[in-house]
């Protein structure tokens, strides 16, 4: 197997290949191994095609019916270097969205040092009770999963619980100023969530900086990234959050952050944005 890096698709026509090549080597074409586990036969041309992950259950069962069950402990490492990589929003919503926060917050209480960059959202070690609310609104409506937003605000909130605690723990949150004006909640949330964000500028272990619109940035902010320790970064997309460990791709994510952070504002001069921004929801409804 190569040791260079690969990407959550090449994992995934890496694992169909195998796959693939176990029901080859069974003497089954693709219906038949479909007929004797019981699936469509499309499921067998999606996974080893690589366009759909298979479950734990799905390479067992798949090794067994081609008659390698023995097979299945080595086909699952890499599926799980797959999952590891790649965890869609669905899957995790069918958890219920309290106990994917209870899973960030272990993450954040164990790192020492967090980088977040953000283009969109407030980042939910800031969020207000309220803004957080419309959020997992949001995401209940477009993924699914348990209704159950009100407890997941507040495992939301007991996660910013490690912003108070004292010890030598550090976060430098990156906003984009365009987060700000975004109308991801009604005026009156939008305002008093900024407002929040004024007063997070003084927290000692804390540091907090905007990125202003109408300046020459000296790299892309093209998507939300979180960077713990220098080891591990997740990255939201659409349908999943990406988790990216390898060496150079942590080290990538830190020259992209650390140019970025270079180009926010602080203290004071954030202060003076964030107030702005504040007084322009006021002037609507």
């Amino acid at each position: 197997m190569s040791s260079a890096p690969r990407g959550v698709q090449e994992a995934r026509q890496e694992l169909g290949g195998r796959l693939r090549a176990l029901r080859e080597a069974a003497g089954m074409d693709g219906r038949t191994l479909a007929g004797r586990l019981g699936w469509p036969p499309s499921k067998i041309s999606k996974i080893q095609l690589g366009r759909q992950s298979p479950t734990d259950s799905d390479v067992r069962e798949w090794s067994a019916a081609c008659g390698e069950p023995d097979t299945a402990e080595e086909l699952l490492i890499l599926l799980r270097d797959l999952n590891r990589r790649y965890a869609d929003w669905r899957s995790q919503a069918r958890q219920g969205h309290a106990a994917v926060q209870r899973a960030w917050g272990e993450a954040e209480a164990a790192a020492r040092i967090i980088r977040t960059f953000e283009t969109c959202w407030i980042p939910g070690l800031l969020q207000t009770a309220e803004y957080a609310e419309t959020r997992f609104q949001e995401a209940a409506r477009i993924m699914g999963g348990p209704s159950d937003v009100e407890e997941a605000v507040a495992a939301r909130l007991e996660r910013q619980k490690v912003l108070y605690e004292p010890g030598r723990r550090q976060r430098h949150i990156v906003l984009s100023e365009s987060a700000l004006h975004y109308g991801m909640a009604p005026a009156p949330v939008m305002r008093a969530q900024i407002d929040r964000l004024v007063s997070a500028t003084t927290l000692p272990g804390l540091k907090l900086g905007i990125v202003p619109l109408h300046r020459r940035l000296p790299a892309s902010p093209s998507h939300n990234f979180c960077v713990f320790d220098d080891r591990l970064v997740t990255v939201e997309i659409a349908s999943a959050e990406l988790r990216l460990g390898l060496p150079e791709e942590v080290a990538l994510y830190r020259k992209v952050f650390d140019a970025l952070a270079t180009s926010a504002l602080y203290d004071a001069d954030a202060r003076r944005l964030l107030t702005s921004a504040a007084e322009s929801w006021s002037e609507k409804s």
